[in-house]
């Protein structure tokens, strides 16, 4: 007997016969959905709203008395000829009243509204329920049988019911009929299955493996296996994407996962995985995969508002969108946002809601991380008390989910929006005013206590005012009101619900503190430092997680702010180039300290720039610690170097314009050319410039981040720790970027190039420590011996 079981255990292996679970909730929620998208509505988190309904649940039930039993679970096995499915779940409460053998199934919904406005319930609340009546009546042979509705407001605990009863036979007709909508949906997902995992057993590795890359494939996926967590340096060269990709593919045929998440941070790295995918489904592989694009870039109208009044792809969304997914899972196994759009505009529904819903449907999802880890953004259909399954997490480029992790966790408030609020309202709404400014008085009194910035033990009283504002901010958003007050409010209803939510998991990885802004503001944030425990959270959906990057160094200082685990595994790949096709030499003779930065020292940059480029005919990038820095080197450069042409990195560039700086390094020139980039920015890390298309990466500083009050709170947290609290702040987050820098050069076989370390802290050990394995055979140079150096290395 094969038997597989996953937490949502989609579906089980069981003397040959396939067996689909679904839940009630989910059944109806999906075949009975109808009507518009409108995000007028503030609309609860789905934690939220389970966590004080199901409060709420267990007070109703309580007082409810012997006659009633609450909780009770139900299933039903409806055979499909060679497969059967499971409805399940659990029914808030089965009145069963004395003798009389009365049944009335209760479903309770907790709502925000006044339950008297509510005429008649919810179409799918109410096909929850009858659900759960079929259920009932079939197990127990009973013919007729009752359904109350109970809705109860979640703040005053007001209650109204609605009570109906029904026939044996009318119950049975209509649950054969939704079985029989959903039943198309579960036999593609069997026959899909099939024939995706004998396609796999023939998928091999697409190309030789390079040095390196056989040992990255086995231990990826002997962490799946082991259901356990890695961590991969994999220098540029080792064919990250594919190592990590063909073993999981592998994983996934065997049952080991459900499901694969190829998590980025960028939007050029999802083109790569794309690719990986395409490659393996030219061997045969049959796969459904889709990419996620972010809802600004693919929705339709010229600004995202999500209601039928603005966007007709909201109107009538839901009841065309079922026929949508169908239609693209059906046909399409490379699910791009190209194929998104066109099948979108094909069925006139949102592209973004209905890349989400074909999600469920595919074995993989190519996305940002927030779609997996950020608490205001994550897909609850994966990631919830309610649903789960074996996941392979393959994190992409996982530096950066430090610093993501922190932002995603953490939340901050200001003073001045609640005065504002308070004032808007003052004649609109008396109550909500008198809310406001009870926060904005603890705001004030906050304020007077702190000088620049203050580290705060709690903020218990302020979260308090904050969850009374909620409330009376939810009522105001459920009456009509002036448009444009209105969007004020929901935009700062949505940041408080930030904080209140983010108040609720915070423990010893956060500081509380406030500061004031540079434009006169008052902040009050809570820092999440350590991000490890709150990623946890979602990582446990895991089968298996694959950190990697080019720059996990030190591994030590990523195990510790991505994983709560002690045990992780951790692999350091060998380079498959060549040493002598990398030329690292270090200048010991500039400094970018504050103390040393001036003209003097700029014009010496600008000349290391400047003889780099004469020594070699080629394409090189300058990257510097800050756009002032650049800046000033630049303009010197620009005047003494006025035969080798340059291009500057400018703030905040369209896609268009970052795309049009890449182009200038395909256009062929009798010269040398420059990009001056910054650090750390748009064109340190994720793009490809092989072979002659870039020869030289010049790096200016060692990257280290700005002093801020922040960085020093890191600084001491992690020096309370016993850990090096300079190191977390700045000197890691810092060689980072200045290894992502240099990565730019060599990224194929045949590419060669020189990367050149300007500053006189590349000579201490605490950054040379630092280096990767490759960097062993780097010399030390100055302007006037760097064309020599160079010469002979390109003879």
């Amino acid at each position: 007997m094969k038997y597989k079981e996953t937490e949502q255990a989609e579906i089980l292996l069981r003397d040959e016969v396939k067996t689909v679970r679904v839940s009630v909730r989910n059944l109806v929620e999906f075949i009975l959905r109808e009507g518009d998208i409108d995000n007028r509505r503030t609309g609860m988190s789905d934690k939220d709203v389970m966590a004080m309904g199901g409060r709420l649940h267990r007070k109703i039930q309580r007082q409810m008395g012997a006659d009633y039993h609450a909780e009770v679970a139900m299933k039903l096995q409806i055979p499909c000829g060679e497969f059967e499915i499971r409805v399940e779940g659990r029914a808030d409460g089965v009145i069963i009243k004395g003798d009389s053998q009365e049944v009335v199934i209760d479903e309770i919904k907790g709502v925000l509204r006044d339950p008297n406005q509510i005429e008649k319930p919810v179409n799918v609340h109410l096909a929850q329920a009858k659900c759960y009546a079929y259920l009932y009546a079939e197990q127990h042979g009973l013919s007729e049988i009752s359904v109350q509705m109970t809705y109860c407001n979640l703040d005053t605990e007001e209650i109204r019911r609605f009570l109906y009863k029904y026939k044996y036979e009318v119950l049975k007709s209509w649950f054969e009929e939704l079985i029989g909508n959903y039943e198309k949906w579960a036999r593609f997902q069997i026959e899909w299955e099939k024939k995706r995992n004998q396609s796999i057993q023939s998928v091999e590795f697409p190309f030789a493996y390079r040095k390196g890359q056989k040992e990255v494939a086995v231990a990826v996926y002997r962490t799946i296996l082991r259901k356990k967590k890695l961590f991969l340096q994999a220098p540029t060269g080792v064919g990250k994407t594919m190592s990590t990709l063909y073993p999981s593919v592998k994983a996934v045929g065997e049952g080991l996962g459900d499901k694969i998440f190829y998590l980025t941070a960028k939007t050029i790295t999802r083109t790569v995985a794309e690719q990986a995918f395409h490659i393996l489904g030219r061997q045969g592989l049959q796969m459904k995969v889709i990419t996620l694009t972010a809802k600004e870039k693919i929705c339709k109208c010229e600004e995202t508002e999500c209601n039928p009044d603005s966007c007709p792809y909201a109107k009538g969304h839901f009841d065309r969108v079922n026929d949508a997914v169908y239609d693209t899972i059906v046909n399409f196994n490379e699910i791009t946002r190209e194929v998104v759009e066109r099948q979108a505009e094909k069925y006139r529904v949102c592209p973004f809601e209905m890349s989400l819903d074909i999600s469920t449907w595919v074995d993989a999802v190519i996305c940002d991380y927030n779609y997996a880890f950020d608490p205001t953004a994550h897909l609850k259909r994966f990631f919830s008390e309610t649903s789960g399954g074996e996941y392979i997490f393959l994190i992409d480029e996982a530096h950066n989910l430090v610093e993501r992790g922190r932002e995603m966790y953490s939340a901050q408030l200001y003073k001045e929006d609640f005065l504002e609020l308070k004032k808007m309202m003052r004649t609109k709404d008396v109550v909500l005013s008198k809310k406001a400014e009870e926060v904005n008085r603890i705001f004030l009194a906050l304020k007077r206590e702190c000088e620049n910035y203050m580290v705060l033990t709690s903020v218990s009283h302020l979260a308090i005012k904050l969850l009374n504002l909620l409330s009376e901010m939810e009522r105001f958003l459920e009456q009509p009101s002036d448009e444009e007050k209105r969007e004020q409010v929901l935009d700062l209803y949505f940041r408080v619900k930030e904080f209140v939510d983010i108040y609720d998991i915070l423990d010893e990885n956060y500081v509380i503190y406030s500061e004031y802004q540079k434009d006169g503001r008052f902040m009050v944030k809570l820092f999440c430092v350590n991000p490890a425990a709150n990623l946890q959270a979602y990582l446990e959906y895991g089968a298996g997680t694959i950190f990697f990057s080019a720059t996990l160094l030190p591994v030590r200082y990523y195990k510790k702010l991505l994983s709560v685990e002690k045990d992780d595994y951790a692999i350091y790949a060998d380079s498959p180039f060549p040493k002598d096709s990398r030329l690292l030499l270090i200048g010991r003779d500039v400094s970018t300290k504050y103390t040393q930065r001036g003209q003097k020292m700029y014009e010496r940059i600008a000349e290391y720039i400047g003889r780099a480029a004469d020594s070699k005919k080629g394409n090189y990038m300058a990257f510097f610690p800050s756009y002032r820095v650049m800046e000033e080197v630049y303009d010197i450069f620009s005047d003494k170097c006025r035969s080798i042409s340059s291009i500057i990195q400018a703030p905040y560039m369209s896609e268009e314009e970052r795309e049009g700086f890449l182009e200038e390094f395909n256009v062929p020139r009798e010269g040398s050319f420059v990009g001056f980039c910054v650090m750390g920015g748009i064109f340190s890390e994720g793009i490809d410039l092989t072979e002659d298309r870039l020869i030289g990466a010049i790096i200016v500083g060692a990257g280290l981040p700005q002093v801020c009050n922040e960085r020093e709170i890191v600084k001491r947290y992690f020096h309370a720790e016993g850990t090096s609290g300079f190191d977390y702040a700045y000197l890691y987050p810092g060689m980072n970027k200045v290894l992502q820098s240099a990565g730019r050069v060599i990224r194929t076989e045949t590419d060669r190039g020189m990367i050149l370390l300007l500053d006189e802290r590349f000579s201490a050990w605490q950054y040379r420590e630092l280096f990767p394995r490759e960097w062993s055979n780097n010399r030390y140079c100055t302007a006037e011996t760097l064309g020599d150096y160079m010469k002979k290395f390109w003879e």
